[in-house]
């Protein structure tokens, strides 16, 4: 069972591990190309693994990682297509719990992967190995009959100059355009403003906004600095106005040795916290501005509001603190540990008509509890809390590791459970299991995490980003946990975990290991992201950096969409007639 050779077609591949550039947990994974020729291929998602295989738990709890090889590609029939691929160690070497098995996955668009249950060929990882290599053999595929792969055994070229060996099919040109608008990054290619514009005040040009126009098709308002010295508002007549479109530009970094960024908008002013790896890690400290451009401008006081305590046995790992409104009370969540190393969830509450810079003003930390009153965890560490409400209810998530650094290490996971925003920091709820690090891109290179959970809502859906990979290297990532805002968030069948993160150091140029970020909305109502990432591949400074979510025309949201591609900076002069 074939497909017409329309000369559009998809390749899947995996590509050579390259260590400190592209490691194997990121290598061997599926990616994909696509060709309008048949011939010529050009990578999706910038050449980064699209389709990655879940590691399993062992007996221990611990996670065995696992990776693909040799994936082929194949028309199903009825507009669904399967792949299948050898399952690898992360080391590369033969996966004996998958002797004779292959990953198969199936989709209609490929870009939502359906992960089924593994094709059993009865034979060897070797010789399973050897029939995935076979070019255009018919392939009998449990479920679904007799199918074709069209493989290609020999090097394709892709356009970057990289040499791969893929399997091919062929598909329709419209899933070829939509594989390539969904995959492929979003960038501004048009800004518009009204034609003309009747008005008797200055004040009204200012709620005339320029339209940005996406690749995609997708759209946003901006607004405009108008230059109305040549309208003389007290004399009728048809003038010619100009303006420049707003940018929304951050450099990066904006402020280097810290990690985990929040910004909070509070009575009229702007609030800085993260995580100070300048005081090693020692102590909360916030800034305060009336802008966030002010909150890191040179020489900003920092104000310590919680230092190194001996009476309330606070001394080291000040980690993640987040400002959140809880019931009407302000809030920061955080971890810290004692003498001995061992982080645990704490929060603490702004008094009444207290200041934000001010530590007489803030209770006393406590830490977190169970139902029962236990401790979040007595076996192991937690770190990370954040907090949500939605549909009418209170939730806390955070991260939970046990073991860490041994053979041991169960990796860190995401919990939630439900809490009384009257009393936020006792659960309400037994903690269920969210996520745990079974991908290669959030198990890669021996760093085992899920952690920096944090969440936003739009159009009636609950968004929460994470971060997978290492904290303070290149291969950190977000990944993105979906649901919808009126569902019970501890039933895991409501959430739609993404088998690939949505932002990488493949994402925006110049930034390396983006991830345990929050999110803010500006004045324009902008939904804007705040992160920590690195400014080289080998650099191992966290810095933080800010740039706006986009909704692409799909209603996704990108968080990739650096400052030029989110406005072209040759477009943004504009002009329009005003008629007074």
């Amino acid at each position: 069972m074939s497909r017409e050779n329309t000369g559009f077609s998809v390749m899947v591949y995996t590509r050579t591990p390259v260590p400190g550039e592209y490691p194997a947990g990121l290598a061997q994974s599926v990616h994909l190309a696509v060709s309008g020729d048949g011939v010529h291929f050009r990578p999706l998602n910038q050449n980064y693994g699209v389709v990655f295989a879940q590691g399993t738990i062992r007996a221990d709890d611990t996670i065995h990682p696992k990776g693909v090889k040799e994936p082929r590609v194949f028309y199903i029939g009825e507009g669904r297509y399967g792949i299948a691929a050898v399952s690898v160690n992360e080391d590369g070497s033969a996966d004996e719990e998958m002797a004779g098995k292959l990953f198969f996955w199936t989709t209609k668009d490929f870009i939502n992967f359906r992960e089924e249950t593994p094709l059993d060929l009865g034979k060897s990882v070797a010789e399973a190995g050897q029939e995935s290599s076979g070019s255009g053999a018919e392939t009998e595929v449990g479920g679904f009959g007799r199918v074709v792969s069209q493989t290609v055994a020999s090097s394709l070229s892709l356009e970057s100059g990289e040499t791969v060996t893929g399997s091919v099919v062929n598909i329709d040109e419209q899933l070829y355009d939509h594989m390539k608008q969904y995959w492929n990054r979003v960038y501004n290619c048009g800004v518009s403003v009204p034609e003309t514009v009747e008005t008797d005040s200055p004040e009204a040009l200012a709620d005339v906004k320029a339209t940005l126009t996406y690749s995609d098709g997708s759209r946003t308002l901006r607004r405009v600095e108008w230059d109305i010295s040549t309208v003389n508002f007290g004399r009728s007549g048809i003038y010619e106005i100009s303006g420049t479109v707003q940018e929304i530009r951050y450099p990066f970094p904006l402020a280097e040795g810290y990690g985990d960024p929040v910004i909070l908008s509070w009575e009229g002013r702007k609030y800085y916290i993260a995580t100070n790896d300048n005081k090693n890690d020692i102590g909360l400290y916030i800034r305060e501005a009336p802008t966030v451009d002010g909150l890191f401008a040179k020489g900003i006081t920092e104000h310590l509001i919680l230092g190194e305590d001996e009476k309330r046995n606070l001394h080291q790992t000040f980690w993640a603190p987040e400002f959140h409104l809880i019931g009407g009370e302000l809030y920061i969540l955080f971890a810290v540990s004692g003498r001995v190393w061992g982080p645990q969830c704490h929060m603490m509450r702004l008094k009444k008509g207290g200041s934000i810079t001010d530590p007489d003003s803030w209770t006393d930390p406590v830490r977190v509890r169970r139902k029962d009153g236990s401790g979040l965890s007595e076996d192991g560490i937690t770190l990370d809390m954040t907090y949500l409400k939605a549909g009418g209810r209170s939730y806390l998530v955070w991260s939970y590791r046990r073991h860490i650094g041994s053979p041991m290490d169960t990796g860190s996971m995401l919990y939630i459970a439900e809490t009384d925003e009257r009393t936020p920091w006792q659960l309400t709820s037994e903690p269920v299991l969210l996520t745990r690090p079974l991908y290669g891109w959030e198990n890669v290179d021996g760093t085992i995490n899920n952690e920096g959970p944090y969440a936003f809502q739009a159009d009636g859906k609950v968004y929460l980003t994470y971060s997978g990979g290492s904290a303070n290297a290149y291969t950190y990532v977000l990944g993105l946990l979906t649901a919808n805002a009126d569902d019970d968030l501890l039933d895991m069948a409501n959430w739609t975990k993404s088998g690939y993160p949505v932002l990488s150091y493949y994402s925006v140029e110049g930034v390396y290991g983006p991830g345990h970020n929050s999110f803010y909305t500006d004045e324009d109502g902008n939904l804007m992201i705040a992160y920590h990432g690195e400014t080289s591949i080998d650099g191992h400074l966290r810095c933080v950096g800010i740039r706006r979510v986009h909704f692409d025309a799909e209603g996704r949201p990108r968080f990739d969409l650096s400052a030029d591609r989110d406005l072209d900076p040759t477009l943004k002069r504009v002009h329009m007639k005003v008629i007074v």
